[in-house]
């Protein structure tokens, strides 16, 4: 049950640095995506449960230094979250796609702003297929 509704879709940003958070939220504001922030991975879980379903978009860090990490927590999302569009940022990039879902896109960090933009469009207008 969704304790939560609401009309645009949601981009869930997870990152534990405030000035890349700020950027991200800078550059999504300028999208269809309304954003909320979380520091770390167990605060978005506790967005994703009470709003997981509005969630179009979660960009996050592989490490977030915290117990539920970055990869983890993609790892989760992809299970009981399908329909969310998963973006992963990473140093290298080309490790870390091996840990996660086979849905999910993994940038190189520092990201480009492009990129995370072309992600942000898909996760609108191409809505990830429900697993059943």
């Amino acid at each position: 049950m969704r304790t939560i509704t609401h009309t645009p879709p949601l981009a869930l940003v997870v990152e534990t640095v405030p000035a890349e958070r700020e950027r991200a939220v800078t550059l999504l504001e300028e999208t269809d995506l309304d954003v909320i922030t979380c520091a770390s991975g167990e605060a978005a879980v506790e967005v994703l449960q009470s709003c997981g379903e509005d969630v179009a978009l979660l960009l996050t860090r592989a490490s977030l230094g915290s117990e539920r990490d970055g990869l983890r927590l993609a790892a989760a999302v992809g299970k009981l979250w399908p329909g969310i569009r998963l973006v992963v940022t990473a140093l290298e990039p080309e490790a870390c796609i091996r840990d996660l879902p086979r849905s999910a896109t993994c940038l190189r960090r520092p990201w480009l702003p492009l990129d995370v933009l072309v992600e942000a469009h898909r996760a609108v207008h191409e809505p990830q297929a429900l697993v059943s």
